[in-house]
């Protein structure tokens, strides 16, 4: 019971009583006691009319039609009806409040001297909060439809951010994979050479190679976090930087780049990644002292293969994180990448990337 429906029912039943004591006169039949009880009757029902409104409807009605045929004092304890009338339409529609309406009108015009008159004054009373309950319904319907709708586009909103964070993180996670990765390789080649070095000469060059290497991976942390505040990133021209340090790693480099210079930026920084990662793996993991790179243009695509002469690569080999980053950021563009055991021995990357990429999705790859 809600605080305000007890104000209701007591407001209606102080009227109801008010206007009764007023009209009382030698020709009515007296209050006491059963018309006090029909006026408390359909006052106390509105108390639950929330909760039963239907059973609160026929209660109110049927104390309203005993109320007036028994002559007692005239008092609006049709109102009363009237508020069932109009709860019953807002919760139960307005097939239950027009067909109770009805009902009522039909039972005071059966039990009146004037029917007629009765008809033609009560169909408008009656009309007007069937009327009133079905608008307040059919709002009521419109604010929960409204509310779900925003709850639905919030959620939509979080869980759009959450993918734009996850995809973030990503992105950040690979670049960071990238930039350092072919440096940090060559540090520690170049740190075991200097270790197992027997003369001072070749453990003094391995030490200045780390040096060197050294410089460049905090230049690609430098490059990595400025690509976060919308920094260049390396292209197809930074490729003699990275054949210079994989060379004086150990590794020599042997390339042929044949690749338009007007290459859309997402293509070159992903062909240089591939390119990057490619020659880490082979520093880190390959046996052989060479590597070949070629870059060409076959139609519309750009092809890049990087391969590692050397020995059949061992069984069970399963790709990693570097791997799978390529074959994102091609996939991203609307390439392709192919990576494993080369027919003569050693391994191959082979991608192809179009000249012209996919759009990419905000904060996505590469």
């Amino acid at each position: 019971m809600r605080a305000r429906d007890a104000a209701l029912a007591a407001a209606v039943f102080a009227l109801d009583a008010a206007v009764a004591t007023m009209n009382t006169g030698s020709g009515n039949r007296p209050l006491m006691p059963a018309g006090w009880l029909l006026l408390l009757l359909a006052s106390a029902a509105l108390l639950v009319r929330r909760r039963f409104p239907l059973t609160v409807l026929a209660v109110t009605g049927a104390a309203a039609v005993a109320y007036y045929p028994l002559e007692f004092p005239d008092a609006p304890i049709v109102l009363n009806t009237a508020i069932a009338l109009y709860t019953a339409g807002r919760h139960r529609g307005p097939a239950w409040s027009a067909g109770g309406g009805t009902i009522l009108i039909t039972l005071f015009a059966a039990t009146s001297r004037q029917p007629v008159p009765i008809l033609l004054s009560l169909t408008p009373i009656m009309a007007l909060p069937v009327t009133l309950g079905e608008f307040a319904r059919v709002r009521a319907r419109h604010l929960a439809h409204a509310e779900e709708r925003a709850r639905l586009a919030e959620e939509t909103r979080e869980s759009e951010a959450l993918r734009r964070t996850a995809e973030e993180r990503l992105r950040i996670a690979r670049e960071l994979h990238d930039a350092l990765g072919h440096q940090l390789s060559l540090i520690s080649v170049q740190a075991g050479a200097a270790l197992h070095a027997g003369e001072p000469e070749p453990a003094f060059e391995a030490l200045r190679a780390i040096r060197t290497a050294s410089k460049e991976a905090l230049g690609e942390m430098r490059s990595v976090l400025g690509m976060l505040r919308d920094a260049e990133q390396p292209d197809l021209t930074a490729l003699p930087g990275l054949f210079a340090r994989t060379t004086a790693a150990g590794l020599t480099v042997r390339s042929t780049v044949d690749a338009p210079t007007e290459l859309a930026p997402p293509v070159q920084r992903a062909a240089y990644r591939i390119v990057q990662e490619s020659l880490t793996n082979a520093v880190r993991h390959a046996h052989a002292a060479s590597a070949d790179v070629h870059i060409q243009q076959c139609g519309d695509r750009l092809r890049v293969t990087v391969d590692n002469p050397g020995p059949p690569v061992r069984p069970g080999f399963t790709p990693g994180g570097g791997l799978r980053g390529m074959t994102e950021r091609a996939t991203a563009l609307g390439g392709t990448v192919e990576a494993g055991p080369a027919p003569g021995g050693g391994f191959r990357v082979a991608a192809w990337l179009p000249i012209t990429p996919l759009p990419l999705r905000e904060n996505g790859p590469p």
